[in-house]
């Protein structure tokens, strides 16, 4: 992107946040303010289809996607009723975002086997486009069945998107998707992540493929920046904590296993929401943080990195004043629709 370009701007909710009301006014004030996506993931509390249908309308222009559902809980047909459904009562407004999840939720709440995870959204994403095309699903599993369509109009323009950490998955999407949803993935290897979606899209024959990039970036809004930074350093320690194994070995991968050791130190033996001083590279490469004035400039260099649309990511259990605070400090930004990096 350059300085030129107009420079787009998503929101989302820690998954932690079940506040039903308050999740679709999220959606509402972002609209409001200018924002030009929303997206939920959904982990064990609402089904997100139905909470982004209630802010379709509520909301007149912002596009609203899932970020993510697992490949798991719903079957590749139930995941493209879904789709158009949403769709339709947007508007064209919607983006389907697929992910593998973790095993711990497949597993756990779905009862459902962890196993192949690369292979399941490959099958998933094929017979879900299909479907979206107004095809006949391709059966992976009861292949003596007669194959269905959806007795809905066809949506194959709907955009598919696949959350990512490791190389081959980020190929995938590449190879498959129409964007990518990294999530605690180093700004500084964005390009890595291009790199790998070349990759992927060569496989198709055509290596330049564009792959919308729409990175969820934990941001913190306070009047005091130390404030700002502690609500930063919460996020970051829950998840290398708190949330398995998954992060951790991503980030090792990417060059971050001290900073790893010295966050896992500083929270043990229980946890203490800490960033030791030592870890601080973690902040400026996964976050965003400050008071009002310094967020935007940061925010910028995640696009200037190459990011489409990052997505402020937001702390669970917010009071209304302080989503107000938090996303009215970008406003700026996508009232200018230019920026420049520092």
């Amino acid at each position: 992107m350059t300085a030129s370009e107009s420079p787009r701007i998503g929101v989302s909710v820690m998954p932690l946040d079940n506040r039903r009301d308050a999740l679709v006014g999220v959606a509402a004030t972002a609209d409001r303010l200018g924002f030009d996506g929303f997206f939920l993931p959904e982990t064990w509390a609402h089904d997100v289809t139905v909470l982004l249908a209630e802010a379709a309308v509520r909301t007149e222009r912002i596009a609203l996607g899932t970020g993510i559902l697992g490949v798991w809980g719903r079957s590749a047909g139930t995941l493209a009723m879904a789709a158009s459904t949403l769709a339709s009562v947007s508007g064209g407004r919607f983006v389907l975002g697929l992910g593998a999840s973790t095993p711990q939720l497949t597993e756990g709440l779905h009862d459902v086997p962890y196993a192949s995870p690369i292979a399941r959204m490959r099958r998933t994403m094929t017979q879900v486009r299909a479907l979206l095309r107004g095809e006949r699903i391709p059966l992976a599993t009861a292949t003596g069945a007669r194959a269905l369509k959806l007795n809905v109009t066809p949506a194959p323009e709907l955009p598919i998107f696949l959350a990512a950490l490791t190389d081959e998955s980020v190929r995938l999407a590449g190879e498959l998707a129409d964007g990518w949803l990294p999530f605690l993935y180093p700004r500084r290897c964005l390009s890595e992540g291009q790199a790998l979606l070349r990759e992927g899209a060569a496989r198709t024959g055509d290596a330049e493929r564009r792959i919308a990039i729409y990175p969820t970036v934990p941001t913190v809004v306070a009047e005091d920046s130390a404030q700002a930074r502690a609500g930063a350093a919460w996020f970051v320690a829950f998840y290398l904590t708190t949330m398995g194994p998954l992060y951790r070995r991503s980030l090792e991968r990417q060059g971050f296993g001290k900073e790893i050791e010295a966050v896992v130190a500083a929270n043990t033996p229980r946890f203490a929401a800490a960033v030791p001083p030592e870890a601080e590279a973690l902040l400026q490469e996964l976050t965003v943080y400050g008071a009002p004035g310094e967020v935007g400039p940061q925010l910028a260099r995640w696009h200037a990195a190459g990011a489409d649309m990052p997505m402020v990511f937001l702390r669970p259990n917010l009071s209304r004043e302080e989503i107000e605070l938090t996303l009215s400090a970008f406003v700026p930004m996508l009232e200018s629709r230019t920026w420049r990096a520092r």
